[in-house]
């Protein structure tokens, strides 16, 4: 995760409780995060992605970690285990991906979502 405004990790206090051990991070840690910017992080959309505003988040979080320029930061641990980074993806309701190529299609499927948000938001 990124922190803005220049807030870092020791600033926000983040603890085992704030993270989700399947991705993401837990209601508390939303909280916590949401004082400490001022901003209004919500959960990630799980299942189907029928509305506008569904389209959306999940369209712009998906091309936002998966679709970066360059090398992704590493999707496994050196024990095999899945980063923080790749179980983000479960918190959105999508496969952890293994590999680079299945984060890049994670990404593909953010960019169709964001085609069709603007295609519904258009008409």
């Amino acid at each position: 995760m990124s922190f803005t405004k220049g807030i870092s990790k020791i600033a926000l206090n983040l603890t085992k409780e704030h993270k989700d051990p399947k991705g993401g991070l837990t209601s508390k840690g939303r909280a916590a995060y949401n004082k400490a910017t001022g901003s209004n992080l919500k959960p990630g959309v799980r299942g189907a992605a029928d509305t506008p505003e569904k389209m959306r988040r999940k369209g712009s979080w998906a091309t936002r970690f998966y679709g970066r320029k360059g090398p992704l930061p590493p999707l496994k641990k050196p024990n095999g285990e899945p980063t923080r980074f790749a179980l983000t993806a479960a918190a959105w309701g999508e496969p952890v991906p293994q590999t680079e190529g299945a984060a890049r299609a994670i990404a593909a499927k953010g960019k169709r979502l964001l085609e069709r948000y603007h295609a519904k938001k258009g008409k």
